[in-house]
């Protein structure tokens, strides 16, 4: 069974940053897509970025210039660095896999930025 490990959520002040990785485990085949979705209070959850294994990558137009993702292949991690955090970017920040067949999504990580 795959499953997702976060880390690295925590309260940050606006204009700091955070790095949010994501370890999968559990199977031998690397996810052919990884990225980080967030849920904010009162709002729908929505792509953050993602990036595929060959490492492109598409983000969100809230978060271009301020978000970079990236993966490592070898240890089948994923990682979030946010930098110029608004307070609109408090939300629960989910790591999502995606496999030849099925989705996985890790439990969550709080991230909070206050003004």
């Amino acid at each position: 069974q795959v499953r997702l490990v976060e880390s690295g959520g925590g309260l940050v002040q606006a204009g700091g940053s955070l790095r949010l990785s994501c370890a999968a485990s559990g199977s031998i085949f690397i996810p052919s897509t990884m990225g980080w979705y967030r849920q904010g209070p009162g709002k729908q959850r929505e792509l953050v970025a993602r990036v595929s294994s060959e490492g492109s990558t598409n983000y969100a137009d809230s978060v271009k210039g301020r978000f970079t993702i990236s993966r490592d292949n070898a240890k089948n991690t994923v990682y979030l660095q946010m930098n110029s955090l608004k307070p609109e970017d408090t939300a629960v920040y989910y790591c999502n896999a995606v496999y030849s067949w099925n989705a996985y999504w890790g439990q969550g990580t709080q991230v909070t930025v206050s003004s």
